[in-house]
């Protein structure tokens, strides 16, 4: 089981919900790979409503439904690891923002086997 306490840091990149990687959906990729690299977890966030460099606004409003979400994948763990990833990213994000801030992690803490429901 991975421990993380005290200094860390936040990885976040934003894409579109359609943005895909060899056929499949690009944020899926980010997380298998960041999975396979060891980091202590990544959770991918779907937007409601955004707009980025092309100042083209998408949103999950009925009256102007849009097929291209923005999605946040975002991942937490020491300084050292995370930069490590990055050169992944490279390769993967073609459009969109990647993003590091420094954070402090109180509590982290996963199920064992035996706390499963």
């Amino acid at each position: 089981m991975t421990r993380l306490t005290g200094t860390a840091l936040r990885l976040t990149i934003f894409i579109g919900e359609n943005d895909t990687w060899r056929h499949k959906p690009l944020f899926s990729e980010i997380v298998h790979r960041a999975h396979g690299a060891g980091l202590a977890g990544a959770s991918v966030f779907r937007g409601i409503e955004g707009f980025g460099a092309t100042s083209l606004i998408h949103t999950s409003r009925l009256l102007s439904l849009s097929e291209d979400l923005p999605v946040a994948i975002v991942i937490v763990d020491t300084e050292d690891r995370v930069r490590a990833f990055l050169p992944e990213l490279d390769e993967l994000v073609g459009q969109g923002l990647v993003i590091l801030d420094d954070c402090e992690v109180i509590r982290y803490i996963g199920r064992g086997k035996d706390d499963r429901p």
